[in-house]
């Protein structure tokens, strides 16, 4: 659908040239190279490949090149280097990771082979709910390897979908000194900021003479600064998206105001145009601070214990401003300033006593075609102008919101054991417990109405920012409109334990057998806090004083000469200030809002049975694993307003005889202010909803084989096959997820809501590999592979599912039908071919790799998260004082947007455009290619000056719709640069 950028086309075609078959290195120097000890690059390749070559099942491994350093600066970073394997950003920092077109809810991160407690920094992800693991609390330093399993194995931990992924931490007596360690001190600079950072590590590990007990501590502590620049359509309510014309409604648009453009008023009937233009800079910091800890204890050859705990923090206060428009409330004649509604009931605009409308002038029209295939005409640019003379009229707001005390924090602490009864019986243990927590203190924030008399914009490339002005209007604030201050918290935890037996037959055929049993009992939960106001007052001690956007703003968003790139904002303290003057403590109870709470307990209980097989040149594993999940939801359920009193703040709970489960000490929204005499202030005890927790109880059973052979056709040459089922798990929100928005007509009664009977995803899959290790670090593989999955969640749908509510109309109890998540069918089928090696007997060598994976949704929609194409082109060279590597990554155009969605939410629903049926659409991420390069000098062998570089090319990443006319968002993050000196002793 979109052209490739230069550098997207440079990747694919250098990765075309590298999958031709490649000239055979000398095999005896191959051999003789072997006996050299290398590190660094080339020792981490090495040990990579042996691992994958060896394994039992079709993985990618990647290993440290040296205590405490992985290959990137973050091991997302480094995972999006394999084949089939690509990541979700956010400030060109790599987070989520998605295998063979799925998205990241599809994919299990474990650390040490259990779980690892999710959380997220950012306020919008906080609440999502979703399965999904940030890698962002996770520095590479702590890593030893990383495997991609991508295919099944029974003895692995179910509820990967699409893959597993295992990252291992050091253990204390693989180091070869009594006494080692490393200090590594830098620092990090971002261009768009333009602000530096410190960025420490250090690790010291000490075992005994016997080699029987040893230890490490380590401990980083990292910052970098973070800037985006952003162009948009994003707005507010029914001012944001695209959406059609109507003159019957527009009532500006005439044919006169259209005189000398070739256009009649009709002519523009069902043409698509955006709702507003914004720009928007968002600046912050990611402060990283943690440690971790083992200890490991080997008495003899038969036992083996080993304690990990790890704790990382991130401090990301960020504080993001928005400038936009308002298109359609300016061509509707409507004023709403708090939310730019456009409803017949919102206000009107007002010029000397009369409703003024915006008409169009000088409008540029162009088809489109949909990627579901229709043709719509779309609004290009055009000026959205008042009638001359017309007093100043709402066009837009400008925002400000600083998010104190944002926080995201991970932790882990797992006892591993392992017991050799005798020569053919080994039992391994393990026990952990995690626990993740994403917060914000204060998400608090200012909205203005602007006016002025009109808006021009012009849309660009996909790539390009889009012209936007504005006229009659000052950087200044015109009137405060809404304020918003609340708090959240979100807790992610898991306890689990599993115990592995595995004894050895050495027969003819089956070399051993492995049984083992685990369970895990897992918890989310969710919570937003609201202060109350002393009065509804906003503006009381409203800011005056305004800092203007900085003057570089946009200057690498590639915008056209003469666009509005201005904007006002205020200081963090300002905004705080206004906040703690105007808000109160009441009480943590009646600061909760119920209806956005989410409460839900999962256990999984599994069993399972594997032989490991091998004879000649035959070898794999055959398993079956049994695993139950139980799942326990608390919904949050409205209660009709004026069915059950509320109890003031500090004041005990009222029972409610009609609903005994209302919690009735929390505010949900209603204000209490400071006068309780006014009538117009004064606590209403019946106002507002109030919640009672409906509890679901829900068990499901799958049974899940697994089969992987492996085959050595000549000496170095292997064929894989796999096939198996696999398991992944609903994201909590859509079996948890409040009900709201309760109505009923003449076609009955609708409510939104979860869904707690959706079964967990099953996916049925087969994958065949051929591989050729035809010299040292050496490598051209081709992978093929095909799943079909059932139970691929559908949003925004209705039917099944149904909750018994009190309709106050009638008064009395209905049954409403819930719209909320319904399951269907997915498939994916795919191919992966990889190729690397070094130049000859030189120090230069390459890697490469590209891979495409076509999605297909039952309902015709693309997969979210689904990239049909990723590939990679690495480039290094490495001796004993210098070493260098500069990768490609590219990434094809995917459905962008949060990993978790509401279950109510219309993003897989029907829309009606332009008298059109259609899919809606989803917002889709651009094609990007990014480049990186790390370079390192060795002074001695002890002390390493290392220059690391990220986002090279400055990438805009861009968001479409339907198609690339119907530009989204276009963001700039800026370069990053890290430079360290290390010291291994």
């Amino acid at each position: 659908m979109l052209n490739q950028k230069p550098l997207a086309a440079a990747v694919a075609m250098a990765l075309g040239v590298a999958a031709l078959p490649a000239l055979a290195q000398d095999t005896t120097g191959a051999s003789t190279m072997q006996t050299v000890e290398v590190s660094g690059i080339r020792a981490s390749m090495a040990k990579s490949l042996n691992v994958k070559k060896n394994a039992g099942a079709n993985i990618e491994v990647i290993t440290a090149e040296d205590v405490g350093k992985m290959p990137d600066k973050n091991l997302a970073d480094s995972l999006q280097r394999l084949p089939g394997v690509v990541v979700r950003t956010d400030y060109d920092e790599a987070e989520k990771v998605a295998l063979r077109g799925t998205n990241p809810d599809m994919t299990m991160i474990l650390f040490n082979g259990h779980a690892i407690a999710g959380a997220d920094w950012y306020v919008g992800d906080q609440p999502s709910a979703s399965r999904s693991t940030s890698l962002s609390l996770l520095p590479a330093s702590v890593i030893s390897q990383t495997q991609v399993y991508k295919t099944s194995v029974a003895d692995v931990v179910d509820g990967g979908l699409a893959g597993t992924i295992n990252v291992t931490t050091l253990k204390p007596l693989s180091a070869k000194e009594k006494v080692s360690g490393v200090v590594s001190a830098g620092a990090s600079y971002v261009t768009l900021p333009a602000k530096s950072a410190p960025d420490l590590y250090a690790l010291v590990n000490w075992k005994n003479d016997a080699n029987t007990f040893g230890f490490f501590v380590q401990g980083f502590a990292n910052k970098r600064y973070i800037r985006r620049d952003s162009a948009s359509r994003l707005a507010y309510g029914t001012s944001s998206g695209y959406d059609t014309i109507n003159t019957s409604t527009m009532k500006g648009i005439t044919d006169a105001s259209l005189a000398g453009s070739g256009y009649k008023a009709a002519d523009l009937n069902g043409v698509r145009m955006p709702g507003s233009m914004a720009t928007e800079f968002v600046e912050g910091v990611r402060d990283r601070k943690g440690g971790m800890v083992s200890l490991q204890f080997k008495p003899n050859q038969d036992i083996d214990v080993t304690m990990t705990g790890f704790h990382s923090s991130m401090n990301t206060n960020n504080y993001g401003r928005l400038k936009a428009g308002a298109i359609y409330s300016m061509l509707l004649g409507k004023a709403s300033l708090s939310d730019g509604a456009t409803g017949a009931t919102a206000p009107n605009t007002n010029s000397n006593g009369q409703q003024v409308f915006a008409s169009i002038r000088n409008p540029v029209i162009v088809s489109e075609t949909t990627m579901y295939g229709d043709t719509l005409r779309v609004l290009k640019s055009a000026d959205i102008m008042f009638p001359d003379g017309t007093t100043p009229q709402y066009i837009g707001n400008n925002e400000g919101f600083y998010r104190d005390g944002a926080n995201a924090t991970t932790a882990f602490l797992d006892l591993d054991g392992k017991w050799r009864v005798n020569q053919d019986l080994t039992l391994k243990g393990l026990l952990s417990t995690t626990r993740g927590v994403g917060k914000t203190d204060r998400d608090q924030g200012l909205t203005y109405a602007s006016f002025g008399t009109g808006v021009s914009y012009a849309l660009g490339s996909v790539y390009d920012a889009p012209y936007v002005k504005y006229y009659g209007t000052g950087i200044k604030p015109d009137q405060l409109v809404v304020r918003t201050v609340s708090g959240l918290k979100s807790v992610d935890k898991e306890r689990s334990a599993q115990l592995d037996g595995e004894y050895r037959l050495e027969n003819s055929w089956i070399q051993s057998i492995e049984s083992g049993v685990r369970f895990s009992d897992h918890h989310r939960d969710t919570e937003r806090r609201y202060p109350a106001y002393h009065t509804p007052d906003l503006a009381n001690g409203a800011p005056t004083s305004t800092i203007p956007w900085p003057s570089n703003f946009g200057a690498d968003l590639n915008a056209p000469a003469g666009w509005d790139n201005t904007g006002y904002t205020f200081s963090p303290e300002v905004l705080k200030t206004y906040f703690a003057t105007n808000t109160k403590e009441t009480s943590d109870q009646y600061e909760r809002r119920i209806a956005s709470e989410l409460h839900v307990r999962e256990r999984q209980s599994s069993a399972y049975l594997q032989a490991n097989y091998e004879h000649d040149k035959w070898s794999g594993n055959l398993g079956l694993r049994f695993t139950q999940t139980r799942v326990n939801a608390d919904i949050p359920t409205p209660i009709p307003a004026g069915a059950c009193q509320r109890s003031a703040p500090n004041q005990p709970a009222i029972p409610c005889a009609a609903y005994p489960g209302a919690i009735t000490t929390a505010g949900d929204l209603i204000p209490y202010y400071d006068d309780q005499t006014s009538a117009a202030t004064k606590f209403n005890p019946l106002a507002g909803n109030t919640y009672y927790f409906t509890k679901s109880d829900r068990r499901f059973n799958n049974w899940l084989p697994s089969l992987n052979v492996r085959y050595e056709v000549i000496k170095d040459m292997l064929v894989r096959f796999g096939a198996s089922r696999t398991i992944g798990r609903q994201n909590y929100n859509i079996v948890g997820a409040g009900f709201g928005t309760p109505g009923c007509d003449a076609q009955g009664c609708r409510v939104t809501g979860p869904n707690p009977d959706l079964k967990p995803l099953t996916a049925d899959n087969l994958d065949l590999s051929w591989a050729w290790y035809f010299a040292d670090r050496s490598l051209v593989s081709a992978n093929v592979f095909y799943s079909r999955i059932d139970g691929y969640a559908k949003t925004g749908t209705s039917g099944g599912t149904t909750i018994d509510l009190w309709d106050s109309a009638s008064q009395s109890l209905k049954t409403y039908a819930v719209n909320t998540s319904s399951q269907q069918g997915a498939r994916i089928k795919g191919i992966e071919l990889a190729y690397e090696q070094p130049f000859g007997k030189t120090d230069f060598g390459f890697t490469s790799n590209i891979s495409r994976a076509k999605t297909k949704v039952d309902d015709g929609r693309p997969m979210v998260g689904a990239s049909e194409w990723a590939a990679n082109l690495g480039f290094y060279y490495e001796n004993d004082k210098v070493s260098t590597r500069l990768v490609a990554n590219y990434r094809s155009e995917y459905v962008s947007g949060t990993t978790a969605p509401a279950p109510t939410a219309n993003s897989q629903g029907m829309s009606t455009v332009a008298g059109i049926l259609m899919p809606t659409a989803p917002t889709m991420a651009a094609p990007v290619t990014t480049l990186a390069l790390n370079a390192s000098y060795n002074f001695t062998s002890n002390l390493t000056l290392t220059f690391e570089g990220t986002n090279l090319t400055n990438v805009r990443r861009a968001y479409y719709r339907y198609s690339d006319q119907e530009q989204s968002k276009l963001d700039v993050i800026g370069r990053q640069y890290f430079l360290s000196l290390k010291y291994k002793f």
